[in-house]
């Protein structure tokens, strides 16, 4: 009987370790299908947030990455292109030339070799696809060679066309076809406080992109610190350095509203723009003629206000009285000039030209810049208790006054 039991409990034993055995074969086997259908069909395992995207995806992720400063370099960038002139000066001849040999052939004239000599590096920007650039006078006054180089790599030689230094702008042509150009805005809506986006070559460092706001509009020349220009500027925070100068200031569309300006070396977190305006104007005027002309009256004004008139008032000096805290006052009327012609006189307060009322100087500047030389323009002055209508010619402005 013991021996019987003991039988059955080895077979019950080879049971277990079968049934076990089975199992852990049968697991083995399906995890190795597992595997086998893995490796046969490796992309049905990989999730699809880590499959490489489609080129079409790619352009889709990157325009989604780029905000409004970005899209308008992107659009501007292009035609905006480096300007580096240069003026031919005379240099020493060597020594040997002085002797004797040499005096027979040239006589006592020395002489000379010509060497270009760097003047400068600016930025400009493209108005016609065949070739008509604008940027600052300065960039290219008193030089004789001008090279642009475009945003491609292309260096093309550059003809000033015209420049005009009473607004700071020149005009420069280039021999090329099918070239990008900036779409031109208007700077009479900006509002101080909205974006502005400068682009330019500063240091040398080209197509550099800054970026900030709109600071103020209709800065002076005078408080600017040129009063020899007459332009209404535009302040802005957006970087402006040495290279800056003739890029293009932007609005938030990638439109010009301005043309930027390095004219204060002491500038710390300012700069400044010529409204595009008065960049256009002056630059079609240079492309057609080759100059610019200015209207012109010919009187120092300033701005009234009581501190003003107190003062003049109590000196004793003074050629006349001033009974306005208010006003633009005219100071001095220069000699023959068309002021004097048409009867002006010092001590005479500005009112309004051509019926629109003006309260600055800078009022004044811009009405008569808005005028049409030797037309008749109306001002109303105020005179010794009562208002006076002076017809007045403009005449060109002179340039060296």
């Amino acid at each position: 009987m013991s021996r019987s039991i003991k039988q059955i409990s080895i077979y019950l034993g080879l049971l277990v370790l079968g049934c076990g055995a089975g199992l852990w074969s049968s697991r083995y086997l399906h995890l190795d299908s597992e595997v086998s259908s893995i490796s046969e069909s490796p992309q049905a395992a990989v999730p699809a947030a880590l499959t490489p995207p489609l080129a079409s995806e790619q352009t889709a992720l990157s325009d989604n990455r780029l905000n409004f400063i970005a899209q308008a370099a992107r659009q501007v960038g292009p035609a905006v292109v480096r300007i580096d002139a240069a003026r031919t000066a005379p240099q020493p001849i060597p020594e040997q030339f002085n002797k004797p040999f040499f005096r027979r052939f040239f006589g006592r004239e020395q002489p000379r070799s010509q060497k270009p000599v760097p003047n400068g590096t600016g930025s400009g920007f493209i108005l016609s696809a065949d070739g008509r650039l604008i940027t600052n006078a300065h960039v290219v006054e008193d030089s004789d060679r001008v090279m642009v180089t475009l945003k491609d790599g292309r260096e093309l030689e550059g003809r000033v066309v015209g420049i005009d230094r009473v607004t700071d702008i020149a005009a420069i042509e280039i021999e090329a076809a099918n070239l990008p150009t900036v779409q031109l805005g208007t700077s009479a809506d900006l509002v101080p406080g909205e974006w502005a986006i400068a682009i330019g070559n500063p240091l040398g460092l080209d197509n550099t992109v800054t970026v900030g706001i709109i600071s103020a509009l209709g800065r002076t020349s005078r408080q600017v610190g040129i009063p020899d220009k007459r332009v209404s500027f535009i302040q802005t925070d957006a970087a402006i350095n040495p290279g800056n100068s003739g890029g293009p200031l932007l609005n938030a569309d990638g439109e010009v509203v301005g043309i930027n300006t390095a004219i204060r070396a002491d500038a710390q977190g300012l700069g400044f723009a010529i409204p595009i305006e008065t960049a256009e104007r002056i630059a079609n005027q240079l492309f057609a003629t080759g100059q610019a002309k200015h209207p012109y009256l010919g009187i120092q004004m300033v701005d009234l206000n009581p501190e003003l008139r107190l003062e003049i008032n109590q000196n004793n000096d003074a050629r006349f009285k001033v009974n306005r805290d208010r006003g633009v006052l005219v100071m001095q009327v220069l000699p023959h000039s068309p002021a004097a012609k048409a009867g002006f006189r010092a001590g005479d307060i500005i009112v309004a030209i051509a019926g629109q009322a003006v309260q600055t100087a800078a009022d004044v500047q811009q009405a008569v810049e808005a005028s049409n030389i030797g037309k008749v323009l109306r001002v109303r002055v105020f005179r010794q208790g009562r208002e006076v209508t002076v017809q007045v010619r403009p005449g060109t402005f002179p340039e060296n006054s």
